[in-house]
């Protein structure tokens, strides 16, 4: 069974399952920061980590991220954790957030929120991760810096993704939505325009049944 992390409410009326990115583990700053915002909105919050992070924690070995089946496969295993689909919004940041898109209409998810999707690799974007969001029928959120390498506002504007997509920009924000000094923003600006972001789309989804 996978450990999972709760911060927020656990009797919220929404449940948001936060998944980590391929080189962070799910205490990182980064998704520690997120998480503490979207928690003192009234979300209950879920993290978890990826068998090879898992295994980073406990043998201090740095093994690169478990392959595409074991990853959805643990994803699952998180979603049935907590009740299911139709009781969770799923997400997370680059490689998490991926991950989740690609099982979300599977499983049922009453939602999908990426952070950062990676939509290619930097500096090939040629090699585009945007197949199956030309489909997809689960109502999602994904929030990219303007200035992310792995997918810019001008190349996803290319791209052919379903109606149920939803796409913010934030503000000079790079693939962890850090903006320059230079820009005149702050990285604290643009967690919290995406967490309010996030908060508000959450709370637009039908609750989850009781």
């Amino acid at each position: 069974m996978t450990e999972l992390w709760h911060d927020g409410p656990r009797d919220a009326t929404h449940t948001f399952v936060l998944a980590h990115g391929a080189g962070a583990p799910a205490d990182h700053p980064a998704m520690q920061a997120i998480t503490e915002r979207l928690a003192n909105r009234g979300l209950h919050v879920v993290r978890f980590e990826f068998p090879y992070m898992a295994r980073r924690r406990s043998e201090g070995k740095k093994g690169g991220p478990d392959r595409m089946p074991v990853l959805e496969a643990t994803w699952r295993e998180v979603i049935d954790q907590l009740g299911g689909g139709g009781e969770v919004v799923i997400g997370g940041r680059s490689m998490g957030g991926r991950v989740a898109s690609r099982i979300a209409d599977d499983v049922g998810a009453r939602g999908l929120v990426c952070l950062g999707y990676p939509f290619h690799p930097p500096g090939k974007p040629e090699k585009t991760r945007t197949e199956h969001l030309a489909d997809l029928r689960t109502p999602s959120l994904i929030v990219q810096g303007t200035r992310d390498p792995f997918g810019k506002p001008d190349e996803i504007a290319s791209y052919v993704l379903s109606d149920p997509i939803r796409v913010l920009f934030i503000e000079d924000g790079d693939h962890g939505l850090v903006p320059r000094k230079k820009s005149g923003r702050t990285p604290e600006q643009n967690l919290d325009e995406a967490a309010a972001a996030i908060a508000a789309f959450i709370e637009e989804l039908d609750p989850a049944e009781v």
